[in-house]
């Protein structure tokens, strides 16, 4: 039975990426590690990327972190269990979740895991700047029309 936190499948060849991206992160970067330190990163804004494990008893303690994950606009995934999500990063201990706060080496390895769980490629990012200025030059048009017409 899927867990309540899952809201999205994974494929076994974007799990494996996401092992080998961890692993030259924790290398190369800095990762936080554990819930309660992954909640921390993501709610101040300095995990890029948050991995965390399905099969987490009870799962009302991961709850959350998807949620917050969507609300600061990080990208986030999962991995099968929490032993391999602890061994990928060198402990010998099971870890429910990871955040990626320094990518270092693994940036291209870590977009590339992005890209394959969001469906979009790196190509169409700057589209949604432009579509963004677009709009701000359209909000500060429609706010001089209403100052022109009070």
């Amino acid at each position: 039975m899927a867990k309540s936190y899952v809201k999205f499948e994974v494929s076994k060849d974007v799990v494996a990426k996401t092992y080998e991206a961890l692993q030259l992160a924790k290398q190369s970067g800095k990762v936080k590690k554990g819930v309660n330190e992954v909640t921390k990163s993501v709610e101040r804004g300095l995990a890029s990327f948050v991995v965390m494990a399905e099969d987490i008893e009870p799962e009302e303690i991961m709850a959350h972190i998807p949620s917050i994950c969507e609300q600061k606009k990080i990208p986030y995934s999962y991995v099968p269990t929490k032993q391999e999500l602890g061994k990928s990063i060198g402990m010998n201990v099971p870890c429910s979740a990871i955040a990626v706060e320094d990518q270092g080496g693994a940036s291209n390895s870590i977009k590339d895991v992005i890209s394959k769980i969001t469906g979009t490629s790196q190509k169409q990012a700057p589209k949604k700047e432009e579509n963004k200025e677009e709009k701000k030059g359209a909000k500060k048009e429609e706010a001089k029309e209403a100052d022109a017409g009070a």
